[in-house]
């Protein structure tokens, strides 16, 4: 599925169309999780996932109708905004992931548009075809959070790509520059070993980040730096994940983690870093 070409004409339509729809970038931010420093859509889902399995329980036990439907009914409204944080995320993926993404996105309305049957045909009084409906979308979303696990597991996505650069770095203080070398107000980009780092100073100050961006490995050191002193700004030069160069915190996404920072000293006019 990774390896599907022929999904990337419908992939490249909804990508756009997805970008066109969701804006402003405050509400970009709000489904991707950056305001939570985590991922939205995997909390979200938690709603409608736990709902749908304990419809499906009740409904094989005698005298839970009632419960069974508001369970399912619960599950079907919160599943809208676990879709919509979904799409977002889904829409900064690399080809690749967006193809598998694209199936479990299809998988996961399909689904859902079988819970909608099954509830319209409860609250009808068609019980026994409103179950039958349930248990069918249960099986459709069960292959969606297959292919949801394969995404996270599997494909990275969603995880903070920058955190195994840190595992790499030195566990002692080690010279990377002299302080001198690095100009004030931009970021300069120096090589630890085989892990990019990230250099920012004011003056005698330095703070230091891992150079490849959490959410796709883009190199922050091609990016732009906005902002005036230790409230700038590097933006990531691929999916625009905007990090404060002070501490790493995130200010926009589709990054969702902060991007993680690294421990740094002068000494005698030498900037030293080491591991967390």
């Amino acid at each position: 599925m990774e390896e599907a070409r022929g999904l990337d004409g419908v992939s490249d339509k909804l990508q756009a169309a997805v970008t066109a729809a969701v804006r402003p970038q405050r509400l970009r931010d709000l489904l991707h999780g950056t305001w939570l420093g985590h991922p939205l859509h995997p909390v979200l889902v938690q709603v409608p996932v736990g709902a749908f399995v304990s419809t499906a329980i009740l409904d094989l036990l005698p005298g839970a109708r009632k419960a069974a439907t508001t369970l399912l009914a619960t599950g079907t409204a919160a599943a809208v905004p676990a879709l919509a944080a979904g799409w977002v995320d889904w829409s900064q993926l690399t080809p690749e992931r967006r193809r598998v993404g694209l199936v479990h996105a299809g998988a996961n309305a399909v689904a859902l548009g079988l819970y909608t049957a099954s509830l319209l045909a409860r609250l009808s009084g068609r019980t026994a075809r409103g179950k039958a409906l349930g248990f069918a979308g249960l099986t459709v979303a069960g292959l969606g959070a297959y292919l949801g696990g394969h995404l996270a597991y599997a494909q990275a996505a969603g995880t903070n790509q920058a955190a195994p650069d840190l595992a790499r770095l030195p566990a002692e203080w080690t010279e990377v520059c002299s302080l001198a070398s690095v100009p004030e107000r931009r970021t300069v980009v120096r090589l630890v070993g085989d892990v990019p780092v990230l250099i920012y100073r004011i003056g005698d100050r330095v703070s230091a980040l891992v150079e490849r961006c959490g959410h796709e490995t883009g190199p922050l050191g091609e990016g732009e730096v906005t902002g005036e002193g230790w409230n700038a700004c590097v933006v990531c030069p691929w999916h625009g994940s905007t990090f404060r160069l002070s501490d790493g915190a995130v200010v926009h996404g589709p990054a969702a983690n902060n991007q993680p920072m690294i421990p740094v000293r002068v000494v005698a006019g030498r900037i030293e870093i080491r591991q967390p």
